[in-house]
């Protein structure tokens, strides 16, 4: 699984002109799956995302996490976060998991994160997207739960 995940003061997800999901201060995390990924990826991801230390405390260091803040996640799939360009200039999509495997693991996230008592919005899958947000610093952190097992 790969994320890209933001600091946002505030962010949305719009499709056809309708939001569909919508938070306050939290992260934004854009999420992929890849064609090997499983349950061990997606409760390390969890994990990991939930409790990264990069909201300010009161003396202003990135010390505490979303669930410390009251923060919510704004979870929306990409899967062209494994779009492979080293060579030519089309994107290769070959190490995305097929999109029955990656909804199920979208899906397992997103309730996995909801366990964690943090609010959890998403965006919708395989649905054209809008998504604004305001990132906060800028904080943009890329994990990777492949180059970690």
């Amino acid at each position: 699984m790969r994320a890209v995940v933001q600091r946002v003061a505030r962010a949305s997800v719009r499709v056809r002109g309708e939001t569909v999901g919508e938070i306050g201060q939290g992260l934004l995390v854009l999420l992929a799956v890849a064609r090997d990924d499983a349950e061990a990826d997606v409760h390390y991801m969890v994990e990991k995302i939930t409790g990264l230390r990069i909201f300010d405390d009161a003396e202003g260091r990135m010390n505490l996490s979303v669930k410390e803040t009251d923060g919510a996640l704004l979870v929306v799939s990409q899967f062209t976060l494994y779009g492979d360009v080293r060579r030519g200039k089309r994107p290769s999509w070959s190490e995305a998991a097929p999109p029955e495997v990656a909804e199920l693991l979208y899906e397992m996230f997103v309730a996995e994160a909801r366990k964690t008592g943090v609010r959890v919005e998403k965006g919708s899958f395989r649905q054209m997207m809008e998504v604004e947000l305001v990132n906060v610093g800028p904080v943009t952190i890329l994990l990777d739960s492949r180059k970690l097992f």
